[in-house]
């Protein structure tokens, strides 16, 4: 399938304001772009392109006084499949795991790990290892947790979303981030797209999602504690530890956001005319 993904952000500066800028599509899913993603700046100002230490890609800016405005728009193949489901996949004992992996063991700006472990053994401890005890994790998650785009706080960690039983996605991520964390499993944050393809269509306004990724089996595989199930269609954008390592923009001065829109829309193929037929 074809998905048309972008954003437009702007923000008012009311003085020069250097910026980070994490909004490109991972380096994984370039090959699959069917048009460039490339970051337009209103005013035209100069941007500096790296690599961070997890592998993202992310811009360097320094915005003028005034107002600057953010933009991409462009067309992405994907496969069409649900997020792949891994029943059998083992969980590593801790000296076999890869030695990259062992960062996303530990604790993190918004996941407390040593707050939750006696939560955590206490409520999965008997679990079956592997998979089946990463489904429940997510289970208890998407059952603590009641969602509403009113309860986003950008400095709420996992245990106060776990106190408050409220939050948005990237709390969701935090909170099944940090158990998985405490019964051993690695765990790392995603960001990106994740449009309402093949699922009722919900009416509030398109933003980018939050999930992570766990390490089972010898490869890692995306989950989602918020809506619990496979899902179509997601672009990764970046990973990290926890939000503070995927911060889509990280300003250095005071700014507000003036303006915010958020495109994942599937690609329909046009219903063929008389006299056609479809290929």
């Amino acid at each position: 399938m074809k998905i048309r993904a972008g954003y437009e952000i702007s923000y008012e500066c009311p003085q020069p304001t250097p910026m980070m800028l994490m909004l490109s599509v991972h380096p994984s899913r370039i090959p699959d772009l069917l048009t460039p993603d490339r970051m337009r700046l209103v005013p035209a100002i100069p941007a500096n392109f790296y690599r961070d230490g997890f592998g993202n890609t992310c811009h360097v800016i320094h915005a003028p006084a005034g107002r600057l405005t953010v933009s991409a728009d462009f067309l992405i193949r994907d496969s069409g499949a649900p997020d792949e489901m891994a029943p059998d996949a083992e969980q590593h004992a801790l000296e076999k795991l890869p030695v990259e992996t062992l960062v996303y063991l530990l604790a993190s700006r918004y996941c407390e790990t040593d707050r939750f472990a006696t939560i955590a053994w206490s409520q999965f401890g008997k679990v079956q290892r592997g998979w089946p005890m990463v489904q429940a994790i997510c289970d208890y998650v998407h059952g603590h947790i009641k969602f509403g785009y009113e309860h986003a706080s950008p400095t709420k960690t996992a245990w106060e979303a776990h106190a408050e039983r409220r939050g948005v996605c990237r709390d969701f991520a935090h909170l099944a981030i940090t158990l998985c964390r405490c019964m051993n499993v690695p765990a790392r944050y995603c960001t990106g797209y994740l449009g309402d393809i093949g699922v009722p269509i919900d009416d509030s306004p398109m933003d980018f999602s939050a999930w992570f990724e766990v390490y089972l089996g010898g490869r890692w595989y995306a989950l989602d504690a918020r809506h619990n199930k496979p899902r179509i269609g997601r672009i990764l954008m970046a990973r990290g530890r926890d939000a503070t390592d995927v911060a889509i923009v990280t300003s250095f001065g005071s700014c507000t956001l003036a303006g915010f829109k958020v495109i994942t829309d599937e690609v329909r193929s046009a219903a063929p005319t008389s006299g056609e037929s479809r290929p």
